[in-house]
């Protein structure tokens, strides 16, 4: 034990930056099980009939222009909502916001409530914007 305490005191950088790292490697999975870009996402809907989008962006952003056909709800309020997708349940859902964050957020809450095929649009809305792909107003 005075050794390990001895380690620890002479290496707590080296200690600190092994945890930092894997911290980020754990990360790193649990992100990328659900993540897909816009061009993965369009595949998947070409794919997978009935795949659906839905859109957790607040109002304003939402009319400000969003992916044509996607459902509208906003991660405030998807949880009191989430019973609306319950149909979906056996169906891809990709998830979307201004730039995969909170739609990140809103992927984990659908898995709790036991929805297995979701999917983090990573970039989100901008990066659709980016791959030139249609967006709709209103």
């Amino acid at each position: 034990m005075e050794h390990l305490n001895e380690f620890v005191t002479t290496n707590w950088v080296m200690i600190l930056i092994w945890f930092f790292l894997l911290g980020m490697i754990i990360n790193s999975f649990i992100k990328s099980s659900y993540d897909i870009s816009a061009l993965q996402a369009v595949q998947l809907m070409s794919h997978e009939s009935g795949t659906i989008i839905v859109d957790v962006r607040e109002d304003s952003e939402y009319q400000s222009g969003h992916i044509p056909d996607s459902i509208h709800i906003p991660l405030s309020a998807l949880k009191s909502r989430v019973d609306e997708l319950n149909k979906y349940k056996n169906k891809n859902l990709i998830l979307g916001c201004r730039s995969g964050s909170r739609s990140g957020r809103a992927c984990s809450i659908l898995k709790k409530h036991g929805f297995d095929k979701v999917h983090n649009l990573r970039g989100g809305v901008m990066a659709w914007e980016k791959e030139n792909l249609p967006m709709k107003k209103g």
